[in-house]
């Protein structure tokens, strides 16, 4: 769907369009795009809240729901705001907008790539803890500017962050 029909869908009043939405590509060179509701970065990655959400085509319960996300934890990408409502776009590029109640700040990631080796370390050479298959959803802990330490199931271990979606390629984390 292109920016121009989300911003005609959003409004419930015909003639009556909400403010533009925030662009987070276009950045005037003065620091990150921030979201107009709640003043953090804009685009951020957060999760979802509840095992079943409606994904709707526009930012109020008026709207069609256009799907359903039906994986508690799933990481998603916070890419617009309005009001209650956030602009979400998944691993897939698919996006809606979702009421912010249904949106936690836990972080998560999803594994990319099959049969990923989580290391004790972030070095290549340390040893395995554990391995993952694409599509597992682990808990995000620390990151460096390579490596992200995650958990799932008891496992911890260190991961590329090329490996990982739900992380920011520059993002570091403490």
């Amino acid at each position: 769907m292109a920016p121009e029909d989300t911003r005609a869908a959003a409004s419930a009043i015909p003639g009556v369009l909400p403010a533009p939405l925030p662009d987070p590509e276009q950045s005037n060179g003065s620091g990150p795009v921030l979201g107009p509701v709640t003043n953090l970065p804009l685009p951020r990655f957060l999760s979802m809240k509840t095992e079943r959400t409606n994904v709707r085509r526009g930012p109020s319960k008026t709207h069609r729901i256009d799907w359903e996300f039906l994986r508690r934890g799933m990481p998603v990408e916070v890419v617009a705001e309005y009001g209650h409502w956030r602009r979400i776009r998944d691993h897939d590029g698919m996006g809606g907008w979702v009421h912010y109640a249904l949106i936690s700040g836990h972080r998560t990631v999803l594994v990319e790539q099959d049969m990923l080796e989580l290391r004790f370390r972030p070095d290549s050479d340390s040893r395995i803890t554990a391995k993952l298959e694409a599509g597992v959803i682990a808990d995000l802990d620390e990151c460096t500017l390579d490596w992200c330490k995650v958990s799932v199931a008891g496992y911890k271990g260190w991961a590329p962050k090329t490996a990982l979606w739900g992380v920011m390629a520059d993002e570091i984390r403490e």
